[in-house]
């Protein structure tokens, strides 16, 4: 029976495993945290990285716009860099409002790279934007329509009026065909230029709700000092009341025995008349 206790005793051991896994799981825990914000910047950094080389791609394609080498393959080449670019930037922005969750706010050194990487990012998309608002104006500009719908050639035996009726036909339908296209690609030109004020609202709004919460957090530790305070007066009032009972007990104490003094010497006095 003895032997029996003696091997359930082992169970103890069962606690102080759970504790060891628990501190492995904290170590694992920051060790993610850790690989997703390094991924996280190389991510960031690759972001921008396309970006300027989109900015570069695009300053070159400007020089073009209104020239002889001016066409339609330039004109669908900037349309897709800027969409490209945009995806990118809007992917950023997310990345970076990640970056700044995951960041531990007693880490000044992963702080500062955040700050950097969030600073050239902002640099960047501004240049961004101001070369799409010039490429969208130089497009609108000298916009590319199209010029190869068929000239009306000879219809048979009609009648040089009946011709004439045609070829105003035809006219007027290109003409309302060049409106159309004209405002196609006016609408598309416009739609390429990146919302960066969404974009900076977004940033924004992460940096203002940092602020509230670390405004929170530090009202949260000044009403936990005043608490401290508070209860530390407290105690010391306690401290009060406690001495100046014990005063008062004690006093009452001496009051009682001179009394119970007093007496004993009248009872004694008064059996030595007897």
């Amino acid at each position: 029976m003895n032997r029996q206790n003696t091997t359930n005793y082992g169970s103890i051991r069962d606690p102080v495993v759970e504790v060891g896994f628990s501190g492995g799981d904290n170590r694992n825990q920051q060790d993610m945290v850790s690989r997703e914000f390094n991924v996280l910047c190389d991510d960031i950094e690759t972001n921008l990285y396309t970006i300027k080389s989109s900015i570069k791609t695009l300053q070159d394609s400007l020089k073009s716009i209104g020239t002889a080498k001016d066409n339609t393959g330039i004109r669908n080449k900037i349309h897709i860099t800027q969409l490209s670019a945009n995806q990118i930037a809007s992917a950023t922005t997310r990345d970076l409002t990640k970056l700044r969750l995951i960041t531990p706010r007693n880490d000044k050194q992963r702080i500062l790279q955040v700050d950097k990487l969030e600073s050239d990012f902002k640099e960047t998309i501004s240049r961004y934007h101001t070369l799409q608002k010039e490429l969208a104006d130089k497009q609108k500009s000298n916009l590319l329509l199209a010029t190869n719908i068929d000239s009306p050639g000879s219809e048979g035996e009609e009648s040089p009026t009946i011709q004439r009726q045609m070829q105003l036909a035809r006219e007027m339908q290109f003409e309302q065909e060049m409106m159309l296209e004209r405002e196609e690609r006016v609408k598309q030109i416009e739609g390429d230029v990146l919302d960066i004020n969404q974009i900076m609202r977004e940033l924004g709004s992460m940096v203002h709700d940092q602020g509230q919460t670390v405004d929170t957090i530090e009202n949260s530790i000044d009403h936990a000092v005043g608490n401290v305070e508070e209860g530390t007066e407290q105690l010391i009032k306690a401290s009060g009341y406690q001495n100046s009972y014990r005063k008062k007990l004690l006093v009452l104490v001496i009051i009682g025995a001179i009394i119970a003094a007093i007496i004993i010497a009248v009872l004694v006095s008064e059996l030595k008349k007897k």
